[in-house]
């Protein structure tokens, strides 16, 4: 569990797919330096995100780090655009003794969306994204939370074409990569947990209500059609 609030931007040093005999699959493994700062109390084993994806530790020193990254996330994610070079956000697990800043973020990535525009408006920045897989708009709502690139943001507007948009001050700007990237670059997106929550509890309440002949919703249906009926019916 992870809150999107970025600790620091490390640098890809390392992006190789893996052997056969390493992983037995077509993933990559990735080496991440430029961390000191977060790898005084890291163990093998320990998640830390990467851009908003909850990684796993395989190997690490003083500075650096090594996750290897499943066929899955790198169909899910903007894995596959990394570049040597490249800043990217990073954020290890809570602990106890985080405090709590952004909001619960899984680092399981959903989808990917590409930045459409890049408006300045004072000291902050205002972001355009639109999502690649459509099927996830409903999760976008004005005010709700999202998580950018492993970043807690909140969403200050909804296009009818689905565009959305978040407002990005200084101090953020200055901690995070994502003012570093350009129109059209692709980021991570993990909509909010809770939503998923509350979709995935009324869809189960509603079949249940559906499958049960005798439930009030059963009933509540059939009182309106037999009301419908007999005003058609003159009756």
């Amino acid at each position: 569990m992870f809150t999107g609030i970025v600790e620091l931007m490390g640098t890809v040093i390392e992006y190789k797919p893996y052997d056969d005999t390493e992983s037995g699959g077509q993933g990559v493994s990735v080496t991440i330096g430029n961390s000191e700062n977060i790898l005084g109390d890291c163990h093998i084993g320990d998640s830390i995100a990467i851009n908003g994806i909850c990684l796993t530790v395989t190997e690490f020193n003083k500075d650096s780090f090594k996750v290897g990254i499943s066929p899955e996330t790198i169909k899910r994610t903007n894995v596959s655009s990394w570049k040597s070079g490249e800043l990217v956000n990073l954020e290890r697990a809570v602990s106890q003794e985080v405090r709590f800043g952004g909001h619960y973020v899984q680092g399981h990535v959903d989808t990917v969306a590409n930045m459409v525009s890049f408006i300045p408006e004072g000291n902050s920045l205002i972001f355009g994204f639109k999502l690649r897989d459509s099927q996830y708009n409903k999760y976008i709502v004005e005010k709700g939370f999202i998580c950018i690139d492993g970043t807690s943001l909140t969403i200050t507007n909804v296009d009818d074409d689905g565009t959305f948009y978040i407002s990005m001050i200084k101090h953020t700007q200055e901690n995070v990569i994502m003012p570093l990237k350009k129109i059209g670059s692709e980021v991570n997106i993990e909509v909010d947990l809770t939503g998923k929550i509350i979709e995935k509890q009324i869809t189960l309440l509603l079949n249940s209500q559906f499958e049960n002949k005798d439930s009030t919703l059963n009933n509540y249906i059939e009182k309106i059609i037999d009301e419908k009926v007999k005003k058609y019916l003159g009756k």
